[in-house]
């Protein structure tokens, strides 16, 4: 499926309206509807990608996600929101039905009772929700998490039709196998034409002649499934994945639901994350900052020595270049910042405080701060006024 901008293929702007966007898309639809466009694949991509356009703007929450994460906000199979890449044609004619039912009227195969004589409803299964904690190093490089879920599947016995060994299911005498039925009435402006699902086959255009006894017919079943789900890096706190078709089951064969995974970080004892970059606060002594010496600090998977130059005052922030979170669209990576705070002892032995007071008057103790000197916080306050 293309990666047009979404907005761009339904012709509407970001600060469109949900009646705006409605409107843009069922012009889109007509103009490219398979039956007027019979043998057209060109013409069956643009329907699936408007149809997929529509399916995530008017929805505010994945309207949202597609605002501030694009694409890979809407990936289906590994990444976010369940954009419609996948959709079929059923499944575009069962999520818009408020927008085809009777917009068509009969003309139109999938949408009436035209060449292909039917309209059945497809079931869809209900989503599922989960919570999944991650590490930061499973953050940081993208993990495959096994799941174990207590869902609906498909009945074993009658393989999801709902239908007991040996009997099937036979085309509904009241909508003959269309799913609807049509009523017309007589009115003073003439004839009107009406048309609803089929009370007998709930749409389905098929009745079960018997019913399986495991399922009584429904097709689905409570049972344990364990599901693998592949987060990519670069993930953060509140984020939803969704993964498709991973949720319940539908009845008797329809179309499954997906499974949304809420994204939660367990706190890392030694780094603080800040969007992409990661902060760690090393202390040292006034003996390691005056005279300089190297140490080891923190990383996501192991642990990386710097060096402290000479005379390194209190506040002065080193940065370890693309060691921090990678970027979940792929644009680069974080780094670990390090805040140094020189440590001031609490209590002092004798020895020690005489040795302090020959240091008090010392010319090279009077604190002579430069530009350069000026804490990490007055440099960002410069910087942002």
């Amino acid at each position: 499926m293309s990666k047009r901008d979404y907005y761009d293929i339904l012709g509407v702007s970001k600060s469109a309206s949900a009646d705006e966007m409605k409107k843009a898309y069922r012009k889109m639809a007509i103009k490219y509807h398979p039956d007027k466009n019979p043998d057209n694949k060109e013409a069956e991509e643009k329907f699936k990608e408007a149809a997929e356009a529509y399916e995530v703007l008017s929805d505010p929450q994945k309207k949202s996600r597609y605002d501030q994460f694009g694409h890979a906000g809407m990936s289906g199979s590994a990444g976010f929101g369940g954009g419609g890449g996948g959709m079929s044609m059923d499944d575009i004619f069962s999520h818009f039905g408020d927008i085809f039912g009777g917009a068509f009227g009969g003309g139109f195969s999938s949408g009436g009772f035209g060449s292909s004589g039917r309209r059945q409803r497809v079931n869809r299964g209900s989503n599922l929700r989960v919570k999944v904690k991650l590490r930061l190093s499973e953050i940081a490089n993208g993990v495959e998490k096994k799941i174990k879920l207590k869902k609906y599947v498909p009945c074993g016995a009658c393989h999801g039709s709902g239908a007991a060994n040996g009997s099937g299911k036979s085309t509904c005498a009241t909508c003959n196998g269309h799913g609807q039925v049509r009523q017309v009435t007589n009115t003073f402006l003439g004839q009107m034409q009406t048309t609803s699902t089929c009370p007998t086959c709930n749409g389905e255009g098929e009745i079960i002649t018997s019913k399986c006894t495991v399922c009584h017919g429904n097709g689905i079943v409570k049972s344990d499934e364990i599901v693998s789900i592949k987060i990519p890096a670069g993930v953060a706190e509140g984020m939803q994945l969704s993964v498709s078709g991973k949720g319940n089951a539908a009845a008797r064969g329809g179309v499954p639901g997906d499974l949304l995974v809420l994204i939660e970080e367990e706190p890392h004892p030694d780094l603080v994350r800040d969007e992409n970059n990661l902060l760690y606060d090393l202390y040292i002594n006034f003996a390691d900052a005056a005279l300089g010496t190297s140490v080891e600090v923190p990383t996501i998977d192991s642990k990386a020595r710097i060096k402290i130059a000479p005379g390194t005052q209190g506040g002065k922030v080193l940065r370890l270049k693309g060691k921090g979170i990678p970027d979940v669209n792929g644009y680069g990576r974080g780094d670990i910042l390090v805040n140094v705070n020189i440590w001031t002892p609490k209590s002092l032995s004798k020895d020690e405080e005489a040795l302090l007071e020959k240091l008090r008057h010392s010319p090279n103790f009077r604190p002579a701060p430069t530009a350069k000197d000026r804490s990490y916080f007055d440099r960002m306050r410069e910087f942002f006024s």
